[in-house]
């Protein structure tokens, strides 16, 4: 049996677009088939849509001592950048906006990173109103520490020097990262255009208003004097290949340059630290964030410190709106 469209041609007229610079005025239809079942009151609140940026080259840089192939690796970001609903009013659509910016560092033990790996959770941010850059660094057998915060400072420069582009308010300015992440975001945070540091967009400036760490390690030579899945002091550990491929526990002068405590002074100005750790992290013992925390409480600077009773490395227990929540009013009060 075909479908009888054109008695509905016959029956009714032509109609004419509708101009609607306001979506929420468009005529409503009352048309309510038998069966049809009527939901009222929706609106969107998931908060803003998110245009994702890929493949942003910010640097090229040196491969190192390590890599024998090609000399030079473009260094690139993901950018998640919030948009204007789409069921917004012509007037709302067409504001200006400029938006803080939280640049991220993904975890990777310090080797190649998987830059998607936590977009679930990026993407809640940016849906709030952030943009989030997620910033790739040269992997520690390319390139060892500090190589890592540098390249970090570097894309935080470039975020600065390209606001306009990815509407960056450049007043409203984070660094966040987890694992070996959060040790580089701690880094650029701490030591902002201080050494170590690259004279790659040196014009503008590294620093930034607030540093959120997740689970980052602080103190290499001390991971195996606390429970860990893993050996933490190993030339082929993370933390070996961190330090150059060198026994940390036999190189300690060369892995205090790692700490980032040794970098903090009573004398100059911090930004206000977030530190999340899982109490049952198998990777990052929980103590890499007490020893930091404690170190920051002593030297009197802006630190908040939550421990998530039972969760491991980033999983079973972080991704839920209580965490996204504690997130994001650090940042509301901080950025």
């Amino acid at each position: 049996m075909m479908f009888e469209y054109k008695k509905i041609m016959n029956e009714r007229e032509l109609q004419a677009p509708i101009p609607t610079p306001d979506p929420a005025k468009f005529p409503h239809s009352d048309e309510v088939p038998e069966g049809c079942k009527v939901i009222d009151g929706l609106k969107d609140d998931w908060g803003y849509y998110v245009d994702i940026h890929t493949d942003v080259v910010y640097a090229e840089r040196s491969r190192g001592f390590a890599y024998t192939g090609q000399e030079k690796m473009s260094l690139k970001m993901i950018i998640l950048e919030p948009r204007v609903h789409f069921g917004a009013s012509e007037e709302e659509q067409k504001v200006e906006r400029k938006w803080p910016c939280v640049a991220y560092i993904q975890g990777s033990a310090f080797h190649e990173q998987w830059m998607w790996n936590n977009i679930s959770r990026h993407i809640r941010l940016a849906e709030k109103g952030y943009v989030v850059a997620i910033i790739q660094y040269r992997p520690s057998e390319v390139a060892p520490f500090p190589a890592q915060m540098q390249d970090a400072k570097t894309a935080i420069r470039f975020l600065k020097k390209n606001a306009e582009e990815y509407h960056i308010d450049v007043e409203h300015m984070a660094v966040a990262g987890d694992s070996s992440g959060g040790h580089t975001a701690l880094m650029a945070g701490f030591t902002g255009d201080s050494t170590p540091d690259t004279d790659l967009y040196n014009e503008y400036s590294a620093k930034v208003n607030c540093i959120v760490d997740c689970y980052g390690p602080t103190v290499f030579s001390l991971m195996n004097y606390y429970e860990s899945s893993q050996n933490h002091y190993h030339p082929d550990s993370p933390e070996g290949y961190e330090i150059g491929h060198k026994n940390v526990l036999e190189n300690l002068e060369l892995a205090a340059e790692t700490i980032p405590m040794n970098y903090l002074s009573e004398d100059k100005t911090t930004p206000p630290t977030l530190i999340i750790h899982g109490s049952r992290d198998m990777l990052v013992p929980f103590n890499q964030s007490c020893q930091l925390y404690n170190y920051m409480k002593k030297m009197g600077k802006d630190v908040t410190f939550y421990k998530l009773n039972d969760a491991n490395h980033g999983c079973l227990g972080f991704d839920n709106d209580t965490v996204l929540g504690i997130v994001l009013e650090f940042l509301k009060e901080n950025i």
